[in-house]
């Protein structure tokens, strides 16, 4: 079904443009180049998996090197055609462009180059947006309860989409981002790992993880991706030595209680059923991979929830319409009296883009009074 839905989204808008730059643009005696090139540009990321999943891809090829960029540049290309489509349909009932102007070869020209060359700079910044490395500080204040400690300071990261094609030198410098912030509890929420979570490149990621030092551990949960590659507990989480809680709650040092759901694409617990694990005396931090149930999480003893999943939306204006999908798509938010942050996202599933949202690692400085 998704692969149904994706391919409508991605045909109909394909049409869309392919007719009216051919219509608006392009003269007659170059109308099957342009075609030619529009092809082909519309099937490179098509073949581009295809060669993936033979395992012909090339690391720098010019296939694999336009598909990872050729969505985004789509999305943006159809937006200005819809916007120019606009300007002429106003310009019809307010004629402030007339129409010996808008048909002159300088007027096409300029606007064709507007259309192309816009999204193309997006793109630009939406690769370099996506390579930046910031971190999201907060500070709370929560009830002690019986904990034993005054204060906690949490790094948060989520959807890493970890592969074999990952870029090394990214993870190298999150390892880095983390050794500089080293805080107390490491938390991984999900979507952590694609696939079997085996290669010589995975193998290097999990001994990068496997260093990062901290005072109470480092945990993570399972997402939607985990799922899709049939991960569970070991394998590279084991190698990573990352201990994972699915639907599971843990009492640290007397301290604080962490708690931990299975994605909804597993069979999981009711988060009333689960938090009966949980310590009644200590304060409680919860990580569920998708922040959809922070209204009923609210209404059990968790004073802190962790979610990622959401991406904000990854490209604008998707980040719009993913705001009607979830209480909270990314931020902070205090909901009754549990403390809820939803992380944009250290990395992507999809294309190396992000024109919204930030690579991002919560920090956030938990006070117990």
């Amino acid at each position: 079904m998704f692969g149904l839905i994706f391919a409508f989204i991605c045909i109909v808008p394909n049409i869309y443009l392919f007719l009216r730059i051919r219509k608006v643009f392009i003269g007659k005696p170059y109308r099957i180049w342009y075609a030619l090139v529009y092809l082909l540009l519309v099937l490179d990321y098509p073949i581009n998996n295809l060669l993936i999943e033979g395992n012909f891809e090339l690391k720098y090829n010019l296939i694999s090197l336009i598909a990872r960029y050729i969505l985004p540049y789509y999305l943006y290309v159809v937006l200005l055609m819809l916007l120019f489509d606009l300007f002429l349909l106003l310009n019809r009932l307010f004629k402030t462009v007339s129409t010996e102007t808008l048909k002159s070869f300088k007027f096409r020209i300029i606007s064709l180059s507007i259309l192309l060359l816009v999204p193309l700079g997006i793109d630009m910044y939406g690769i370099v947006n996506f390579n930046t490395i910031r971190t999201s500080d907060y500070a709370i204040t929560v009830p002690r309860k019986s904990s034993k400690i005054d204060h906690l300071k949490i790094a948060f990261v989520a959807d890493f989409h970890l592969k074999e094609r990952t870029d090394i030198h990214f993870v190298e410098r999150f390892a880095a981002k983390i050794s500089e912030i080293h805080p107390d509890l490491m938390l991984f929420g999900g979507d952590v790992v694609e696939g079997t979570g085996e290669g010589k490149k995975l193998d290097r990621i999990a001994k990068m993880f496997r260093e990062i030092k901290t005072k109470y551990g480092v945990y993570a949960v399972l997402g939607n991706h985990e799922a899709y590659g049939v991960q569970r507990k070991g394998g590279f989480f084991d190698r990573a030595g990352m201990t994972v809680l699915c639907d599971t709650v843990v009492s640290i040092d007397h301290a604080f209680s962490l708690a931990g759901r299975l994605d909804n694409k597993y069979e999981r617990e009711q988060i009333g059923e689960l938090m009966k694990s949980a310590s009644d005396s200590l304060p409680t931090i919860l990580m569920d991979h998708r922040p959809t149930d922070i209204v009923a999480n609210s209404k059990t003893a968790v004073d802190i929830q962790f979610s990622g999943h959401t991406h904000d939306g990854q490209l604008f204006p998707l980040n719009l319409i993913l705001k009607n999908f979830y209480p909270l798509s990314w931020g902070y938010q205090k909901v009754v009296n549990t403390h809820v942050f939803v992380t944009s996202g250290i990395m992507l599933w999809g294309p190396p883009v992000r024109t919204v949202g930030k690579s991002e690692i919560v920090v956030v400085e938990v006070e117990f009074q």
